[in-house]
């Protein structure tokens, strides 16, 4: 008995009997030739080179923000406080979260304490209310003479000599990514990008 073949699996033949290399519609296995390849990997590096700076000042610019408002925050804190307990609170640069260090750059970190006889000055009886830790190494914050801002319970920033600007700079000092917080005599908080007193 004669079986008719199956022509599904039987594979297709050349004139010389030898398996064909291309499927049955003739059709040929297709690929990036090299110019292609050349051509899309340029592509590709050239949006890499625009992207990579974009996405830097993105996250560069986003944590420095972040933690020029983390102090914004904190003087808001100690500024409500103030006013809430009718008592005089302080927010001065610390080193260890537990004392004032004295010292005039506020990126090793802060705290917000009562300060009941307004002395700048963490006395046995006077709670420490919140602590900031260290920013990124590299980082800068200050203005070159302001170690503590205190506020009296009518929320004023007492022995300012006048609007109080604290700067903000990343590792590489570029003005990008600058950014104050300006402290009026009156209590007054706000974030600057940098320009005018902002540098």
């Amino acid at each position: 008995m004669v079986h008719a073949m199956d022509h599904q699996t039987t594979p297709q033949r050349t004139r010389a009997g030898l398996p064909s290399r291309f499927p049955a519609g003739g059709g040929r296995s297709t690929g990036f030739t090299l110019v292609e390849l050349v051509f899309t990997l340029t592509i590709a590096a050239i949006l890499v080179s625009i992207g990579v700076p974009s996405f830097r000042y993105v996250t560069n610019a986003n944590r420095v923000a972040s933690e020029i408002n983390g102090l914004l925050g904190d003087m808001q804190f100690a500024r409500a406080e103030a006013v809430k307990e009718g008592n005089t609170v302080t927010i001065c640069s610390s080193a260890d979260g537990a004392t004032c260090s004295g010292a005039t750059t506020w990126n090793t970190g802060w705290i917000v304490f009562m300060d009941g006889n307004g002395n700048k000055t963490v006395d046995a009886n006077e709670p420490v209310l919140r602590v900031q830790a260290a920013l990124p190494a590299g980082d800068t914050l200050g203005d070159g003479t302001t170690k503590a801002v205190t506020f009296n319970r009518e929320g004023f920033a007492l022995a300012l000599p006048g609007t109080t600007t604290l700067a903000l700079h990343d590792v590489t000092a570029n003005s990008a990514y600058t950014r104050c917080l300006a402290i009026s005599i009156v209590g007054q908080l706000q974030t600057q990008k940098y320009g005018g007193t902002c540098t």
